[in-house]
């Protein structure tokens, strides 16, 4: 993978990949115009939306309509450290939901692919461009 990031004004900061460009800002507290999410808000949709499409996959592979299923990601800051110290995914199932999948759909969203990132993260170099 090689993504491009740029400056295009204000505390917008831009990352393009194949075809596609992610526009970030930071909120106006933070000096920006909050015109996109912050990076750090996209990090967690990130996650969010991963195990999202996990949901997705293991309900359309069984035929379950997803329409009224939704999912909510919801943050815990740890206030000493100033850092998220816990993510809590809810899934929210129809009534209709068959009971037998309750825990095999738990186990789906926890095989995102972020979330194992997480779990073991990968070494982050930063270095300068010859």
């Amino acid at each position: 993978m090689n993504m491009e990031i740029s400056f295009p004004g204000g505390q917008k900061v831009d990352a393009s990949y194949n075809g596609f460009t992610v526009h970030t800002d930071q909120p106006s507290e933070a000096g920006g115009n909050d015109t996109a999410p912050s990076p750090f808000d996209l990090f967690w949709a990130s996650l969010g939306t991963c195990a999202g499409y996990y949901v997705l996959q293991f309900c359309r592979d069984r035929g379950i309509p997803t329409e009224e299923i939704e999912l909510n990601l919801r943050t815990h800051k740890n206030q000493e450290k100033k850092l998220v110290d816990r993510v809590q995914i809810e899934i929210k199932l129809p009534p209709a939901f068959p009971d037998k999948y309750r825990k095999a759909i738990i186990k789906a969203a926890e095989t995102c692919t972020v979330k194992k990132h997480l779990k073991t993260p990968p070494a982050i170099e930063t270095v300068i461009a010859d």
